[in-house]
């Protein structure tokens, strides 16, 4: 049941609060298929426990997710992934997960001294294949 801690990557430097992170990754878990409707979750305290974080941080997340109805907790038996999201909820993560990552690109290359543009014109080499690492452009079209 702890699985879901290791697949949960809290940022402490990020902007966003911890609770959001958690809310988004567990959307992102549930539109990935790694999370199927009817897998349990871990209780607020152990997936608290495993993250190292306050376990009023896990409550807020869960009563999000559980006010989304993407999860629900039912006494004494467990919290469990309630509904699987629409097609288009779905989509929606998948954008928001791309811009997350995009943003996070952008912070690390930000923190390296470059400037956005040179983030852009990096991002671009890479994708048409001159980056000088192993990583050609067809090797980004199957994403």
């Amino acid at each position: 049941m702890n699985e879901l801690a290791g697949k949960i990557q809290i940022d402490l430097r990020s902007s966003e609060p911890i609770y959001l992170q958690i809310v988004r990754q567990i959307e992102q878990l549930v539109a990935a298929g790694s999370l199927k409707q009817g897998d349990q979750l871990p209780t607020v305290r152990e997936l608290a426990t495993a993250l190292r974080i306050n376990f009023n941080t896990v409550a807020r997340a869960y009563r999000l997710l559980d006010e989304e109805r993407l999860i629900s907790t039912q006494r004494g038996r467990g919290t469990y992934i309630w509904e699987m999201p629409t097609p288009e909820i779905q989509e929606r993560l998948r954008a928001h997960g791309l811009e997350e990552a995009a943003r996070s690109y952008l912070a690390a290359a930000l923190r390296l001294g470059f400037s956005p543009a040179e983030a852009a014109a990096a991002l671009s080499r890479v994708m048409a294949g001159g980056g000088g690492h192993d990583a050609p452009a067809d090797h980004f079209e199957s994403f």
